[in-house]
């Protein structure tokens, strides 16, 4: 496949987001014939991992990122357990377990989740052992191609959650030093725990290997909120981006209603004949 230029705008439908109103199984035919080429899946492991590339193979999509695994809503790794002391095995075999269903699935990238520091545990002690884990993650899966994300979640919607910064996740990844571990910057994260989010992504934008979106304050579609997306979405083509962007939002109404600003924003690949027009 022939890379993006840079500065492309190109979406991946994130599937525990987006098609919610119809079953797991159906969201991948539902993605692509909303017009996604890909899909971002942050829990597959409901599904054999033979099963869930079938439904990509099926639907003509390819996965372009995938969660490390996470706990129920009620249990202390719902946010991932890398920070967690107490879990360091539950980690590494869930790793594990990500890296073998991203190697099927055809997925490039990780999510390694950091985790919400748990009650009775400081905070140095929790960061220490989130950079053990990922350092010893990278570090496993190095030389293979996989790729591995980072990514800050605000305190109003994780509480607890050990990243609070585009900055300090920045951080982690220049004291790793590997070259395989890049930031997943999500525009809306940024906008709710910190703001200034155009001038954070041109800083960090040397670290970001993917990016996500949705529109503050409720975490619907783009152009729903009170972020200016026109301009945003310009400063990635300025910038040269040219990496996928995520759409995990909660759809104002449904998902096919509310697809009409991608159709704004989005470029479309050019057909043969548009590539030989003069």
């Amino acid at each position: 496949m022939t890379p993006p230029a840079p500065g492309t705008i190109r979406f991946a439908a994130n599937l525990k987001w987006l098609f919610t109103e119809v079953p797991f199984e159906a969201r991948f035919d539902a993605a692509a014939e909303a017009g996604f080429r890909a899909v971002e899946i942050a829990a597959p492991y409901v599904l054999p991992a033979a099963k869930v590339r079938r439904l990509l193979d099926d639907a003509g999509l390819r996965a372009v990122l995938i969660n490390s695994p996470g706990g129920s809503a009620s249990s202390p790794e719902r946010n991932g357990s890398a920070c967690i002391p107490q879990l360091r095995d539950t980690f590494r075999a869930g790793f594990d377990r990500a890296w073998e269903y991203a190697d099927i699935l055809g997925s490039p990238v990780i999510h390694v989740m950091a985790g919400i520091r748990p009650d009775g545990t400081d905070r140095d002690t929790a960061f220490a052992q989130y950079v053990e884990n990922i350092a010893w993650a990278a570090d496993r899966c190095k030389g293979s191609g996989l790729r591995l994300v980072l990514e800050t979640i605000n305190q109003r919607d994780a509480p607890g959650f050990l990243l609070t910064s585009q900055e300090q996740a920045a951080d982690v990844i220049r004291t790793i030093g590997a070259d395989h571990i890049e930031l997943l910057f999500d525009i809306y994260h940024c906008q709710v725990g910190q703001g200034d989010v155009t001038t954070r992504l041109t800083a960090l934008l040397p670290l970001i290997g993917h990016i996500q979106v949705a529109d503050p304050p409720t975490r619907t579609e783009p152009g729903t909120g009170e972020l200016a997306w026109d301009f945003l979405f310009g400063q990635l083509r300025r910038l040269g981006y040219d990496g996928w962007i995520g759409c995990e939002y909660r759809p104002a109404t449904t998902t096919l209603d509310g697809l009409h600003w991608r159709r704004r924003h989005e470029d479309r690949p050019r057909t043969t004949a548009q590539r030989k027009a003069p």
